[in-house]
């Protein structure tokens, strides 16, 4: 895995995608859910990367994760939290 780069992230803007957060420990599990990404840009001091679903909601995915990127798949784990966010194309 490698750092998260926001421009090679700009693929998935206007595109429907599949949202995953999970708990590397093996605990709970946020249910998938379905959006379109709207926008990527940093936050205000630049910790992490927003995707937005409209002009107000978003998930925010710390820098520090490490990426893993397919043409179909965006995936970032934090060791820090110990989530892993998955974005997959539908």
């Amino acid at each position: 895995m490698e750092p998260i780069n926001l421009e090679e992230l700009q693929g998935f803007v206007g595109t429907a995608v599949e949202i995953s957060v999970h708990d590397q420990q093996g605990g709970d599990q946020a249910p998938v859910i379905n959006k379109k990404i709207e926008k990527i840009e940093y936050c205000p001091d630049h910790t992490h990367i927003r995707f937005y679903f409209d002009h107000f909601n978003f998930i925010a995915v710390p820098l520090a994760s490490d990426m893993a990127q397919s043409g179909t798949l965006f995936s970032a784990s934090n060791t820090e939290s110990g989530l892993t966010y998955t974005f997959r194309r539908v």
